[in-house]
């Protein structure tokens, strides 16, 4: 007994879309972008007629995903006015935080360096844009640089957990959508 090709690759769609869902945790997997990927490999099993409505449904979640990060980081650092050295900071503090390269950290690995690495680039970066210019008053240069960490690691949080979300959603609607892997 041979398994219909449109099972085999409702199968395939439905791994490539529930990966999205660590994904948007990890920032090493492409998160909500495998959402429409799944739908496309569902599009080719069934066809355009059957199949659009998921393909609509991933396709929106992925732009409302984007939505939600560029709002993490408007409502997060940009409202602190974060010099772009805090964001060069972030950037590189992730990196530095997902390969495991900061020492102080014995347990946690990467998870927790995603959180900590963008936290110390983003302050290390706010305090060198501040050490530029000459100080006017308000909070020290160091607290001041440390708030502007947390916001972005607040940023970045909010719109992870937003992303999850919609990848769960995702996942759902693909499998009431699709009607199942004998559809």
């Amino acid at each position: 007994m041979t398994v219909p090709s449109s099972v085999v690759l409702w199968w395939v769609a439905l791994l490539v879309q529930a990966l999205a869902v660590p994904g948007v945790l990890l920032p090493v997997l492409p998160g909500l972008a495998l959402l429409p990927l799944g739908a496309l490999i569902w599009v080719a099993a069934v066809g355009w007629q059957v199949a659009w409505p998921v393909l609509a449904l991933e396709t929106l979640l992925l732009l409302l995903g984007w939505g939600a990060d560029a709002l993490g980081v408007l409502l997060g650092a940009a409202r602190l006015q974060a010099s772009r050295w805090a964001y060069v900071g972030a950037g590189l503090g992730l990196a530095v935080g997902l390969l495991g390269l900061l020492p102080a950290l014995p347990v946690g690995g990467p998870l927790l360096g995603a959180l900590l690495g963008p936290l110390l680039g983003a302050s290390l970066g706010e305090l060198v844009a501040l050490a530029r210019r000459p100080h006017h008053g308000g909070p020290p240069r160091p607290l001041r640089s440390l708030q502007v960490g947390l916001a972005v690691v607040a940023g970045m949080l909010v719109s992870r957990l937003a992303s999850f979300v919609l990848a769960l959603i995702g996942v759902a609607g693909f499998l009431a959508l699709s009607g199942g892997p004998t559809a």
